[in-house]
């Protein structure tokens, strides 16, 4: 028999009535009845209520033992009476009569209340993680994880993929983002890093001959932290698979997430199989954005032709300098008043706009300062083009075309937070894609990858050498559920010429690209399979399930914003005696001295 326990403090039952028992577990609250004292004893599994008889040789010590002591109780389980059963844990039927108690460990006073959810301090919290994630909402959340991770280990492997390990100390690699790098004590004067994705890796087991490749990966970039990005490490399912077109992919993948979302939500509706797909071009026209929520009904339409000429001078003047007009219809808006407008005219400026432009249609009229000046066959124009029936506003943006569509964007999400238009209680999935193969580069403006520059470009080698290359469009996609991106995924380029001319465009000549990703390009010369992946994100699909916004409520010891590990003292320094045997000497920048 175990020495502490013979139930978990979530087992037992009115089945377990007159049983001898005995439980585990931390002191999670104290009540103190006159004559009686009452013990919460929790363990990881549950509660269960104690009671003690002031005739008991240790009530005296265990009246004055601290919240969160662990301790070992052992008594009879006996019947609540009915006004004190409690209907909010599983135990709540009965309670233990002690017989006996040991205090196994004294705990010193907590720093925050564990037993209540008060609004500790996080950089409290994660100094003390440990009595952070004894609490339940905690506790709970590194349940559902485990069981996220296990139901996807088990589904990838029931769809015929194998489970491969890849390396976590690797090369750097000038692609994303900034990397984490390791010393190298034998060859000194170099340094592995950290793989921010096992992209390289995972091409190399297909052109190993492995069909289906699959992970649960940790990928490590060192960026700057956001509430959905942890500024240190996240997982992901990583995933690849030989032989496929971007159709195989969105078939395997779309049916794992609609049953995991389905069997780990509540009383939500998840998008139906198949899922939507969006050209990458049509997201941002639409959503002003290739991360659109679709819960948000509300659309953007480009109504820059219905201004030319229209008598409505500023728009006009914008149309002449080769910007844009677009507009949002609200349904049922117009009843708001002038001062609502108004607000909304000056929450733009805010947004460092120069107004919100408005018409209201009442009594199949347009009225507003943007009706006043523009001429009826205009307006006709643009409900030729956007529904607008009695009752409705329409809001303008007019902007360079990027500029709009990014303010249109938060245009769409403040009208649908005013009016309350958000579908509760669902998961709204799409694809996005064909993304272009190339973008400007802002800082050096010169052509660079847009997205993944492993991407095979649509149309092979043809479109390389005869389409501008900013017309050219990738086997690239993204996975998005309620405005989030849970992955980036491709058809990879498989063929050593494909590649060789794709890096040229992006300014790589071949011996930079041998030489930063030698291996892949020597691997290719021996048979590479046509391949494709993807990465859902294990964090952000875990914030979803248990509705948080913030990564490090489901992370076990995440790091804080400033990328500090307040528990353990992360980063910390190295004595000189380490950094020697790694070569290494550091520099006191403000004194501008070698150590």
């Amino acid at each position: 028999m175990n020495t502490f326990r013979t139930h978990n403090c979530g087992d037992l039952t009115v089945t377990d009535i007159n049983s001898e028992v005995k439980i585990s577990g931390w002191l999670n609250k104290k009540r103190d009845h006159g004559g009686l004292l009452f013990l919460d004893i929790r363990d990881f599994y549950g509660i269960t209520q104690c009671v003690i008889d002031c005739e008991h040789e240790n009530f005296h010590e265990i009246e004055g033992i601290k919240l969160e002591s662990v301790v070992s109780v052992s008594g009879k389980v006996v019947e609540r009476k009915e006004d004190t059963i409690n209907k909010n844990i599983s135990t709540g039927q009965i309670e233990i009569k002690v017989d006996k108690i040991d205090i196994l460990n004294e705990s010193e006073i907590i720093p925050f209340q564990v037993a209540v959810q008060d609004d500790a301090p996080e950089e409290l919290r994660l100094k003390y993680r440990y009595l952070d994630l004894r609490r339940k909402n905690m506790r709970d959340n590194l349940i559902l994880r485990s069981e996220i991770i296990s139901f996807l280990r088990d589904r990838m492997r029931g769809e015929g993929f194998f489970e491969i390990q890849t390396p976590i100390l690797s090369a750097s690699s000038p692609e994303g983002a900034r990397d984490f790098v390791v010393p190298s004590r034998l060859h000194a004067g170099k340094f592995y890093a950290l793989p921010q994705a096992p992209q390289i890796f995972k091409q190399l087991l297909m052109v190993s001959g492995v069909d289906k490749y699959f992970q649960i990966a940790p990928c490590f970039r060192d960026e700057d932290a956001r509430a959905d990005r942890s500024p240190g490490e996240f997982y992901q399912l990583d995933f690849e698979m030989a032989f496929v077109e971007q159709s195989d992919i969105f078939k395997t993948i779309e049916p794992i997430l609609f049953d995991l979302f389905n069997k780990f939500s509540s009383n939500m509706e998840v998008s139906k199989v198949p899922f939507e797909i969006i050209p990458y071009a049509k997201a941002i026209s639409e959503f002003g954005t290739d991360k659109p929520d679709l819960r948000n009904p509300l659309r953007v339409v480009d109504i820059s032709d219905c201004f030319e000429n229209s008598g409505f001078k500023i728009f006009e003047e914008n149309l002449k300098k080769g910007q844009v007009v677009k507009g949002i219809v609200v349904k049922n808006s117009s009843d708001r008043p002038r001062s609502w407008f108004d607000k909304m005219n000056n929450w733009a400026r805010e947004q460092g706009q120069k107004g919100l432009g408005y018409i209201i249609y009442e009594n199949d009229s347009a009225k507003g300062p943007i009706a006043n000046n523009l001429k009826d066959e205009n307006f006709k124009m643009i409900r030729d083009k956007i529904v607008i029936n009695n009752g409705d506003s329409i809001f303008f943006i007019s902007d360079k075309i990027n500029e709009a569509n990014l303010f249109a964007s938060k245009v769409r999400d403040k009208l649908c937070e005013e009016f309350k238009l958000r579908k509760q209680n669902s998961f709204e999935f799409c694809w996005i894609v064909d993304y272009p193969m190339y973008e400007i580069n802002k800082e050096t403006n010169k052509i660079d990858f847009s997205h993944n520059p492993f991407s095979m470009p649509q149309g092979g080698m043809d479109s390389l050498i005869n389409k501008a290359p900013l017309d050219i469009l990738a086997w690239q996609f993204d996975i998005v559920c309620n405005g989030i991106e849970l992955s980036s995924g491709a058809i990879r380029n498989h063929k050593n010429e494909i590649m060789v001319k794709a890096f040229e465009i992006a300014g790589y000549d071949t011996h930079k690209l041998r030489e930063q990703f030698g291996g892949l390009f020597e691997a290719f010369k021996f048979g590479a399979p046509p391949h494709g992946g993807s990465a859902p994100g294990i964090d952000r699909i875990v914030m979803l399930l248990a509705d948080v916004i913030n990564l490090r409520e489901i992370v076990a010891f995440p790091l804080n914003q400033q990328a500090d590990d307040l528990l353990l003292g992360a980063p910390n320094y190295i004595d000189n005696k380490h950094l020697k045997e790694l070569n290494i000497k550091t520099i006191d920048w403000e004194k501008n001295e070698v150590k």
